[in-house]
């Protein structure tokens, strides 16, 4: 046995189906393994607020052991993972193909998705995550929500807080009546077809966020693909399941990525390349859902199909070159590589696709945002959030570039308002964030800056 491993990170499918997954004291026992590692480790402990909850829980028992601990103790620990997998990719010497074998984010996912099954979920936190419903139902009447989900709103937001536990000064993301699955059909970017890349086919995987909250981070990546002559279709058959992962509700993705690589079977029969547009989907479709459901053909060939939007751009670039027409954006840019960017491992893409804008200044941020989903947006964990962020926010500010990018729209709102809680720097902090794809359009101007 070698101490830590020097092997390149394998995972294990996620073994729902097997009984033993649901056994509570198969799940105890292997929770009291993986924390004494961890406790005896602590290389994690600037990750996310899950670790030092833990180291904390173990040091105050009289002997500083994990045995010591009452097993109802743990779900402070478990509550606290905000699934980013940036243990498991970037800090943990112990995963597999080392034979201690720890899968920290994973095991959390067992813990959350036997207390669903228990009852454990609340009834508002499964109504937070039904994305599609609320973004059809919502949309309905988007400026009436637009305007009592804004955080200036001092009579609507404490309501909220009090009715859903979603925290009166965590930023939400707004709603659109027109989709942009709609907007897509209605005014479809014209095609350069002596673009460098034609002959390319693209099937846009629209997510519920880019769908129903915002349209123009797909009218974007629409919008730069045409003129690299990339021929673009919008496919959006229903959430990739994303939000009911957090809460454990693993049968619930299973029939998501069904149902998800069943559509596009046929695109990529046809030649169509698919491309997420949010890295928490491109990140399901390629890696997730192959480990939920690992005997699956289609959703197997769905995951090596897929693209993130910003790796898409990099792999024309390399292949085939990029249409003309690229501008600076004046005065920079701090791009933040979301977590479920990184966990793709295919590199800093983002950064990549915004240094080929002509004379780019492009300052990396690669540290978690401590936003975690919806897990970030509630009222017991918004402070902490924030905390976790703080360094990112800092090195925003300190970076003093005009524009802030995420791959994660929500991630880059959260940074956003990091900053602003921060109020340092000599410039006023923006107030929004981009996603990288949407200044790349703006380099072309193709987009309003």
């Amino acid at each position: 046995m070698r101490e830590g491993s020097l092997d390149a990170p394998t995972r294990h499918a996620i073994d729902w189906q097997n009984p033993d997954f649901w056994d509570e004291k198969k799940l105890d026992a292997e929770l009291r393994r993986v924390f004494d590692i961890c406790h005896g480790c602590r290389r994690c402990f600037n990750l996310c607020d899950s670790f030092p909850r833990l180291f904390d829980l173990v040091d105050a028992t009289p002997n500083g052991l994990v045995e010591e601990v009452a097993s109802e103790s743990f779900k402070p620990v478990v509550d606290a993972c905000t699934l980013c997998d940036m243990c498991f990719m970037t800090k943990c010497p112990y995963v597999p193909p080392h034979e201690f074998n720890l899968d920290f984010p994973h095991l959390m996912l067992r813990a959350r998705a036997i207390d669903a099954r228990n009852g454990k979920v609340t009834w508002t936190e499964r109504q937070i995550t039904e994305t599609d419903r609320n973004g059809k139902l919502i949309g309905m009447a988007a400026p009436l929500a637009n305007w009592a989900n804004d955080t200036s709103n001092r009579a609507t937001r404490p309501v909220l807080e009090a009715v859903t536990g979603v925290h009166r000064e965590a930023k939400l993301p707004k709603f659109h009546g027109k989709t942009f699955a709609v907007r897509s059909r209605q005014n479809p970017p014209a095609l350069n077809a002596e673009g460098p890349a034609k002959g390319r086919k693209a099937a846009l995987y629209a997510t519920c966020f880019v769908n129903y909250n915002n349209p123009g981070i797909g009218e974007a990546a629409q919008a730069v693909l045409a003129r690299n002559g990339v021929e673009t279709r919008v496919v959006y058959p229903r959430c990739c399941g994303m939000p009911q992962i957090e809460h454990g509700e693993i049968a619930r993705v299973a029939e998501a990525a069904k149902a998800v690589a069943a559509e596009f079977s046929p695109l990529i029969d046809e030649g169509y390349d698919i491309v997420a547009l949010v890295p928490s989907c491109a990140l399901m479709l390629k890696f997730e859902w192959p480990l939920i459901l690992p005997g699956d053909p289609l959703v197997k060939k769905l995951a090596a199909a897929t693209f993130d939007i910003s790796e898409y751009v990099v792999d024309i670039a390399k292949r085939h070159g990029l249409a003309s027409g690229l501008q600076p954006l004046a005065e920079g840019v701090s791009v933040h590589l979301a977590c479920h960017a990184r966990a793709q491992n295919m590199g800093p893409k983002a950064a990549d696709m915004l240094r080929l804008i002509p004379e780019s200044d492009v300052a990396v941020i690669e540290r978690c945002s401590g936003h975690g989903g919806s897990w970030g947006i509630m009222k017991q964990n918004f402070e902490i959030a924030l905390k976790v962020g703080k360094p990112v926010a800092r090195t925003a500010t300190k970076n003093a570039k005009a524009h802030v990018a995420s791959e994660c729209p929500l991630a880059g709102e959260h940074i956003v308002q990091g900053m602003q809680r921060l109020g340092e720097g000599e410039t006023p902090p923006p107030q929004h964030a981009w996603h990288p794809i949407e200044l790349f359009a703006q380099a072309y101007g193709l987009t309003r800056r």
